[in-house]
């Protein structure tokens, strides 16, 4: 079994997830808090779920997980928006963000499409 580590759409996810948990950290202040709790949480939810339904090694648990990857970058991407238009975040960075968040959805896709993955 391959690692996870070589899952394209879990290096768009890891690179989201330094990304936006860096940028957020520096823009931090109580106005911010909850949208940025909830969105790091989405972001932290992607690279989680490609890895947990990658353990699972099966395809329909692993299928599972990538749906709630692509839901939870979906999220993500919203809320990153949100931030931008609410001056929360930079609007270059927000929308580096969001390209992270779209080039992991690319992927996720493809990866319900033919998971890496084979049952027991």
């Amino acid at each position: 079994m391959r690692s996870y580590r070589t899952l394209v759409a879990w290096k768009k996810a890891h690179a989201a997830l330094i990304f936006g948990l860096r940028e957020t950290d520096k823009a931090n202040q109580p106005r911010t808090w909850n949208l940025f709790d909830q969105m790091r949480r989405a972001i932290i939810s992607v690279e989680a779920n490609i890895v947990e339904g990658y353990a699972l090694n099966t395809v329909a648990l692993f299928r599972r997980h990538i749906r709630i990857a692509i839901g939870s970058a979906a999220e993500a991407e919203c809320l990153a928006r949100a931030a931008a238009e609410l001056a929360y975040l930079d609007v270059a960075i927000a929308r580096q963000l969001v390209a992270f968040l779209d080039g992991a959805l690319g992927a996720l896709q493809g990866l319900l499409r033919a998971p890496p993955v084979t049952d027991r």
